[in-house]
């Protein structure tokens, strides 16, 4: 029994020492990367989405799954929320959207392909 828990130890270890790594990395990106990333969703948000006219973001970049999300309203309304999950390391891929309950509908010709940003 002794010999199965050093290694499982050993694991649960290794695991934990990756996580902090990967919040680290998170806590540091510079100024300039989160500019890129607030620029692209802008234009991202812009060019999918209906009436858009006012974007703000958030100072919250966490994602529960250690990566980059950024957040914010449209429009000064707090029920048109979004974040955005997005790929900072290499080519700013967003990779997924989550919309609050009035933020605007997608733009007809983005509803079956997603529109350049």
């Amino acid at each position: 029994m002794k010999k199965l828990f050093i290694p499982t130890t050993f694991t649960v270890t290794i695991i934990l020492l990756g996580g902090c790594v990967v919040n680290s990395n998170k806590e540091n990106l510079d100024k300039d990367t989160i500019q890129k990333a607030k620029e692209i969703a802008e234009s991202y948000l812009k060019n999918n989405y209906k009436d858009i006219n006012e974007i703000e973001f958030s100072d919250d970049y966490s994602s529960p799954m250690g990566g980059f999300m950024i957040r914010g309203i449209v429009n000064n309304n707090k029920e048109a929320n979004f974040s955005i999950d997005m790929d900072v390391n290499n080519s700013f891929e967003i990779g997924s959207i989550g919309t609050g309950e009035e933020f605007p509908e997608r733009k007809e010709e983005c509803k079956e392909k997603e529109c350049d940003y």
